[in-house]
């Protein structure tokens, strides 16, 4: 697996054709399903000017795939769903005007949960995507397309996005890096929404010093998204072998039922990996994490209910004839969603639904409010929170699919960050049974820089971000 800088001598020494070349040949080989698209004459196309014109950019030359939600212009983008068949954008995402510009190569749309609702990448139209430790078991969701392609070498960089931990999830049980930033650090527009308060892209690669180079590259405000925020972006600066005074917060409420015994020792012997290298550590309480999992769906199912609206076969997409607008909007939405869509959209109209708004959706406004504080109080005394990424290492394909409450259990580690809007990244930090273990590393939010160098300085100091799954 090459980084980024090695990825930059070759392309200097030889060609940005050449490596986009052999990248398009693993991705024709690969057994993972982690495309739904792949971009090849374009992206050649796009190499051989590299080459013949030259670019100074940070990536200039380096393919990277796309999760199959972020608007691509000319380049099919469908959100893993039957119902956007066909459906080219006429317009880039914010992010890929950022990619674009520093040179960049798209190389494909990554597969993903039909609109980015899942913890498996199951749930999608052009099939589950393959964990490359194991192809029997699951990417881990919503954003296993992307994580899977940069574990098996079939890309070396690849954006997702995170609602309620779908970077964090797939980079755990793909064991690649995969960072979710500050609710507002990296603009939205461009990306389809499916929970628009509680989602942000974020970048995967198999290093900590690759993960803030690209998201140097995506990062940055956005007039065109309302959420974005104005900050200075330098997160490479941040690349420091050094945690020396460093304050780790271990919240004893994410290594409760349900952690795997083997996923909870990992994450404490990376935890006082750090600690022997300078850092301290301090319990601290997160008393309203037992109420995250319910608020989240409930938010985060509501505001898909109403985004998800506009998918009615008038406009784009797929498109049953019928006599009138409401049998046309009706059929087309029967059999354009997936089970999964189609519960979450239900669920979310009924808890906005008269009589049952105050009940349900205002009263999960609330409690986010108070998760939202548990972090504010745990920050005024530690640096960062460390916990493990999810609960257990990737499950068997088909094991949990017909179980959608044991899928959103899965997510118990990874929504309480997106509904506090902080930081977290997470890293490989160990193996149970020849499958990779997530640390979830937690910051303050805009502290972007104390959770890379926490990070950082794990991976320099361990070995376990260099394993491979066999025969990549």
């Amino acid at each position: 697996m090459a980084t980024i800088n090695e990825l930059r001598e070759r392309i200097h020494a030889e060609s940005s054709e050449e490596i986009v070349h052999e990248y398009l040949e693993k991705i024709a080989e690969s057994k993972l399903n982690a495309f739904i698209t792949v971009s090849g004459e374009s992206a050649l196309a796009r190499a051989r000017k590299i080459d013949s014109e030259g670019h100074e950019g940070p990536l200039a030359g380096i393919p990277i795939a796309i999760k199959d939600n972020i608007s691509t212009k000319g380049i099919r983008t469908t959100c893993a769903s039957k119902i956007l068949t066909g459906y080219i954008p006429p317009y880039d995402a914010h992010v890929i005007e950022r990619l674009k510009e520093a040179g960049a190569i798209i190389i494909g749309k990554a597969n993903m949960d039909e609109f980015a609702m899942g913890t498996s990448t199951e749930t999608s139209f052009y099939g589950a995507t393959k964990n490359p430790w194991d192809i029997e078991r699951v990417p881990g969701g919503s954003s296993g397309g992307s994580a899977a392609a940069v574990a098996g070498d079939d890309v070396p960089l690849a954006l997702g996005s995170d609602t309620g931990g779908s970077v964090r999830c797939p980079a755990s049980f793909c064991g690649v890096v995969g960072l979710k930033p500050t609710y507002g650090v990296i603009s939205r527009y461009g990306l389809i929404a499916y929970a628009n308060s509680l989602e942000q892209i974020g970048p995967f690669a198999t290093s900590v010093r690759d993960v803030a180079t690209l998201f140097d590259v995506i990062a940055g405000y956005d007039a065109r998204d309302s959420t974005s925020v104005k900050r200075d972006v330098n997160y490479s600066s941040a690349m420091k072998n050094d945690v020396r005074g460093l304050k780790i917060g271990v919240p004893e409420e994410y290594f409760g039922e349900g952690t795997d015994e083997k996923v909870e020792k990992a994450v404490r012997d990376a935890i006082h990996k750090l600690e022997d290298l300078g850092a301290s550590l301090k319990d601290v309480k997160m008393p309203h994490t037992k109420y995250a999992l319910a608020s989240y769906y409930i938010i985060a199912m509501s505001e898909a209910s109403s985004n998800l609206a506009r998918f009615d076969g008038m406009r784009y997409g797929l498109r049953v004839e019928d006599s009138d607008w409401h049998t046309t909007f009706s059929q087309v939405r029967a059999a354009g969603f997936g089970d999964e869509v189609k519960r979450r959209i239900l669920l979310g109209t009924y808890a906005l639904s008269a009589g049952y708004h105050d009940k349900y959706y205002l009263k999960a406004l609330k409690v986010r409010t108070l998760i939202k504080q548990d972090f504010e109080r745990a920050f005024k005394n530690v640096d960062v929170l460390i916990t493990p990424t999810m609960p257990y290492p990737a499950f068997r394909l088909g094991e949990k699919i017909g179980d959608p409450l044991s899928l959103y259990l899965a997510d118990v580690d990874t929504v309480p960050i997106n509904l506090a809007g902080v930081p977290s990244i997470s890293v490989p930090c160990g193996f149970s049974e020849g499958l990779p273990i997530g640390m979830q590393i937690i910051g303050k939010h805009f502290d972007e820089a104390t959770i890379l160098r926490t990070a950082y300085t794990f991976e320099e100091n361990t070995d376990f971000h260099i394993k491979q799954p066999e025969g990549v």
